[in-house]
């Protein structure tokens, strides 16, 4: 059985590459000192081996092992198409 794997939702921001994609996760926190809500966004780099996904689309990216020097998730699910 494997072990839990960190899922994430985020947008398409390219799909330029091979295989790969760029994939912005947005998640909010409240500022430690002002108490204030901020939205954080990281750049998730994860595997298309079909090339099916755009940018603009809402997907579903699950951690994996290491596939290349930045690649450490991988295309789940393809929740919303861009228009």
């Amino acid at each position: 059985m494997r072990n839990k794997r960190k899922v994430r939702v985020g947008v398409v921001k390219s799909a330029k590459m091979d295989k790969t994609i760029v994939v912005a996760v947005e998640r909010t926190l409240r500022h430690l000192q002002y108490g204030k809500i901020v939205k954080k966004t990281s750049r998730l780099y994860a595997h298309d081996p079909e090339k099916q996904a755009r940018a603009g689309d809402k997907v579903v990216i699950t951690e994996t092992r290491p596939l290349s020097k930045t690649k450490r998730w991988r295309l789940t699910e393809i929740i919303r198409k861009a228009k």
